[in-house]
């Protein structure tokens, strides 16, 4: 059986206009699965590459629903699921299909809420502190006392970043820019800023030891820069091309400084390795939160009804951290 559920629609690829409101069917939850009764999506880049016709979703998801991450409360529960009982509130990566007032979630995917929290605080929380928690941590092996370099630092990726950087114990570059985004970022704990409006930041970063790890969401525009950056035997883990998806390596400096490039999604990874990241996160991350270390990083709280301008927001690099869309 299926219920009706009110969604956002991609009507075609193009802009923001093509993006309204619909319904769809969605389906109870099997085995291992939980039904969840959505109260809030958080917007992310892909989204936009989705409705633009350039990020299809992974197979199982629709193509036509956007949403990678959502927080609700638990409506149903498949065979087998213990872990969580009928009204918890709680809060997941998605692989699409999250911007609709229902969806199906597997469990070891699903986090609980953060106590103190709110929903649509929650909503800002599992695809950013997730991909930036794996791209710190499982990819970049960052250390206590290195020097990490966040591009976007003022992105949603980029302010959790900060925090977990932070609390790791690394020292934080951040490069953006907006110089304004730099003094608001000074407030997470942003001790390094950068402006890089003219794409330079590698003497700067080499004044202050060169960076151990950078985390880069712009791609072809600052691979040379990112190099240059570098201390010896540095990495870079490359999460976003907003910047361009071809660019010049210099290889001579590649092989000299012993660099690691690594590239990483998290929206096709297979279920087992997301529920891996969760449960992970579960345990070493969220505490904080309720500890009050770790924050959400929110710029606006729309209503799904406004979701259109919510991309045209995000498209106009306009925000500081997070938009959430929330159900009326």
């Amino acid at each position: 059986m299926s219920i009706e559920a009110r969604c956002v629609r991609i009507r075609e690829s193009g802009g923001p206009e093509v993006l309204g409101l619909d319904t769809t069917e969605v389906r109870d939850p099997g085995p291992g699965e939980v039904r969840v009764a959505v109260a809030a999506a958080g917007l992310n880049r892909a989204d936009t590459l989705q409705r633009r016709g350039f990020y299809p979703a992974p197979e199982g998801f629709p193509d036509d629903i956007p949403g990678l991450e959502l927080a609700g409360t638990v409506e149903s529960l498949g065979a087998g699921v213990t872990e969580f009982t009928v009204g918890d509130p709680v809060m997941a990566i998605i692989g699409g299909g999250g911007m609709a007032t229902h969806a199906v979630v597997h469990s070891r995917e699903l986090m609980p809420v953060p106590s103190g929290l709110s929903l649509e605080e929650a909503a800002a929380i599992p695809e950013v502190f997730l991909t930036a928690f794996d791209a710190l941590f499982a990819q970049g092996e960052l250390r206590m006392g290195e020097t990490v370099v966040l591009h976007a630092v003022a992105s949603g990726v980029g302010t959790a970043a900060l925090q977990l950087a932070n609390n790791a114990g690394a020292r934080v570059v951040g490069t953006s820019r907006s110089p304004a985004k730099l003094e608001r970022c000074a407030e997470l704990g942003l001790a390094h800023p950068i402006d890089s409006s003219d794409g330079a930041f590698a003497d700067s970063v080499q004044a202050l030891g060169g960076a151990d790890l950078i985390i880069d969401t712009i791609g072809a525009k600052y691979l040379s820069e990112n190099l240059k950056a570098l201390a010896l035997r540095g990495r870079i883990v490359v999460l976003g091309l907003m910047g361009g998806i071809k660019g010049e390596m210099p290889l001579g400096l590649l092989l000299r400084k012993r660099a690691r490039i690594t590239g990483s999604t998290l929206r096709a990874r297979p279920l087992e390795a997301k529920a891996a990241l969760a449960q992970r996160v579960i345990r070493e991350v969220l505490p904080h939160f309720a500890e009050g270390r770790l924050r959400p990083v929110i710029d606006a709280v729309l209503p799904m009804s406004e979701v259109a301008e919510a991309h045209a927001r995000m498209e106009r690099n306009e925000t500081f951290g997070k938009l959430v869309l929330r159900w009326e």
